[in-house]
């Protein structure tokens, strides 16, 4: 089934994540960016959609954060499955499950891959989410991988979402770029947002830095 993103603003121009796509959503050091997957991850889970979440850091924190921001029937959801890894060499059956496969952070967990290794992987997950109708979102931190391993993961992604920063002349200002969308669709614009830490605050004005 298809995930709403139940983002104010940002779904007029993406209203739904379509299953069988993979899709990287990439920031640099904005926590936005890992608040956004937790935030279609909720969502997915609301609506009895099976989650695997396969992270680099504490799960413990995770399972607290889902508690915090979507309550404790998130955290203890029945089809929410969540791994610690080290490493992603290779699928292991991490989207047999279907549903959403969520990994955060995707470059970390293949940061010693060389292009040649990174690319089979991604294929067979393109495969795999296809075959299954898994919805993969893959989160990835600017300037964690090498040139030509960013190029080959928005080569074979079926979408990209950026998360940016930038100083301007009232300070620092986000904006979300989508140079690339399922279908062959793109949004030529800057989508400025606002992140407290709650919420992700869309501001669909055009601004120019």
């Amino acid at each position: 089934m298809t995930i709403p993103v139940e983002v104010p603003g940002l779904d007029t121009i993406i209203p739904t994540l379509d299953e069988g796509n993979m899709l990287v959503v990439e920031s640099g050091a904005d926590p936005a960016k890992s608040f956004f997957i937790r935030r279609l991850a909720r969502t997915a889970l609301a609506a009895g959609v099976s989650v695997t979440y396969l992270i680099s850091r504490d799960q413990k924190e995770l399972r607290s954060l889902l508690k915090v921001e979507g309550g404790p029937e998130m955290e203890a959801s029945s089809v929410l499955h969540i791994e610690e890894l080290d490493e992603m060499n290779e699928l292991d059956g991490e989207a047999e499950r279907g549903g959403l496969l969520a990994v955060d952070s995707f470059s970390f967990l293949t940061l010693d891959l060389p292009p040649s290794r990174l690319a089979p992987l991604l294929r067979s997950l393109r495969t795999l989410c296809r075959e299954r109708q898994t919805t993969v979102l893959l989160g990835t931190d600017r300037g964690m991988f090498e040139p030509r391993s960013e190029a080959v993961a928005m080569h074979l992604a079926d979408g990209v979402l950026q998360f940016h920063s930038r100083e301007g002349p009232e300070g620092l200002a986000r904006f979300i770029r989508i140079p690339k969308w399922t279908n062959g669709k793109f949004v030529d614009r800057n989508i400025y947002y606002d992140f407290d830490g709650q919420r992700i605050a869309i501001d669909l004005r055009r601004r120019v830095l």
